[in-house]
């Protein structure tokens, strides 16, 4: 589904949706050059920039299947079954890229509580699925392919020390048409409060 071009950016928000199934063709380069400049206008509290990405793009994606789905193995969960494996590594080869999410930590910030800054790290990524969207393509946030094994976040150069990994963006064009999402009523979760007794 890609986005009309002559929708609003309000009806652009309210109409992302994440897909699973993805194809190529991928962001062009000047486009994903776009989506990640969005992921920079995130609000940040104390100007951290706390947010991490790794892109895994072409023959890469087949190397981080094995080593992510070996560590997996190793880790000894017992989810990852053959047939799970199977299933998983046909979809990562039919995703055309991937984005490694991460959130620096900031060992020497004495003011900026630290559920803050993974907050605007998960803003940074709101605005990356948001601008992949606007540009016509889809995006799934994944926290499978080993995102809690620490040999993976290791892998790909974010030391467990350094980093909190959250997980993978899948990014392509949909492989199938999939209907708008169904959202509630936001007056099921927002209150007024008026300060009355």
């Amino acid at each position: 589904m890609t986005v009309n071009q002559t929708a609003t950016p309000l009806h652009a928000l309210t109409s992302r949706r994440s897909f699973k199934f993805l194809r190529a063709p991928a962001p062009k380069p000047d486009e994903l050059e776009q989506i990640l400049q969005a992921a920079m206008s995130a609000p940040d509290h104390g100007a951290l920039r706390p947010w991490r990405y790794v892109v895994i793009q072409g023959e890469a994606i087949g190397k981080l299947a094995d080593m992510a789905l070996d560590a997996v193995k190793r880790s000894g969960d017992p989810r990852m079954t053959p047939e799970k494996e199977k299933s998983v590594r046909e979809w990562m080869a039919s995703v055309p890229l991937f984005i490694a999410v991460a959130q620096k930590i900031a060992h020497g910030n004495t003011k900026i509580p630290e559920q803050e800054q993974l907050l605007a790290a998960g803003c940074s990524v709101m605005n990356i699925l948001n601008a992949v969207h606007m540009l016509g393509y889809a995006a799934f946030w994944s926290t499978g392919l080993g995102t809690y094994v620490e040999e993976v976040q290791d892998a790909l150069g974010l030391d467990s020390l350094d980093y909190r990994f959250l997980g993978f963006l899948a990014v392509g064009t949909p492989a199938c048409a999939v209907p708008p999402a169904k959202r509630p009523d936001y007056r099921e979760f927002v209150t007024e409060w008026t300060g009355a007794a």
